[in-house]
């Protein structure tokens, strides 16, 4: 279960109080963290598909199981078919690494103490140089869900850098490099993403269960990659691009 079509970084991209500047840096490896299958490839999709392109290992890390994101009655098949959905969509981004699923209840998600020990342990496994995740301290955040999958990343990626917590994982702290946050009240750098919108768009249909519920794209999906591509516009705008997605750069 998502937000909606677009979610609020598309919708509302706004700079904050300080500058909003390019991010130019691609990492060796990626680690993007979300509530639901499909909240990666809305939020940070073009991202990826522009690091993956240079090289990059990209690597999806889901929480929840995405067993509410439908209308349909019937949804005894529906986790099954997004994990399959969100392993093609990883594909059509061009990422190499692994996509990892903790299998949480959808719309039940919470930051326990034992979420966040499991993703430091992922954290600490994969050892990415950069992670993407949502923004916690976002106003006014409806889904729960987004919320917590926020606090999550943060508070993992902390307890992942310190060689104190968590010792049972049996595994060397890492500490990447920064933490980019997406859907960012204040973002303050922008990813160009110039010529990576049609990757973006094909990922996002990947998710064929979301296209009536979430997406809302019926036989021509050519209104919804217009919809996505105005979203990029707005958000590379902050920084003086055709295309861009927007974050809040935290250095670990």
């Amino acid at each position: 279960m998502s937000e909606g079509s677009l979610p609020a970084p598309l919708r509302d991209a706004r700079s904050g109080a300080g500058p909003v500047r390019l991010h130019d840096v691609v990492p060796t490896s990626a680690l993007a963290i979300a509530a639901h299958p499909d909240d990666v490839e809305f939020q940070c999709g073009a991202t990826l598909a522009r690091w993956a392109e240079a090289g990059c290992v990209v690597h999806h890390l889901v929480l929840t199981d995405g067993a509410k994101g439908t209308w349909e009655a019937d949804v005894d098949d529906l986790v099954a078919r997004r994990q399959a959905e969100q392993r093609a969509a990883a594909l059509a981004l061009g990422a190499t690494g692994e996509v990892v699923f903790l299998g949480q209840v959808d719309g039940e998600l919470e930051s326990t103490m034992t979420l966040r020990s499991d993703v430091a342990a992922v954290v600490r496994r994969l050892r990415p140089q950069v992670v993407l995740g949502h923004d916690p301290w976002k106003q006014y955040r409806l889904h729960p869900d987004h919320r917590h999958a926020g606090w999550l990343t943060v508070d993992g990626c902390v307890a992942a850098r310190d060689p104190h917590f968590f010792p049972e994982h049996g595994l060397a702290h890492h500490r990447p490099d920064a933490l980019l946050l997406f859907e960012a009240e204040t973002p303050d750098v922008v990813v160009d993403v110039g010529g990576y919108a049609d990757a973006k768009v094909a990922a996002l249909l990947e998710h064929r269960s979301q296209l009536a519920s979430t997406m809302y794209v019926d036989d021509d999906a050519s209104r919804f990659a217009e919809q996505v591509a105005a979203g990029l516009a707005a958000h590379g705008a902050l920084a003086g691009v055709q295309h861009g997605e927007a974050f809040r750069l935290l250095e670990l």
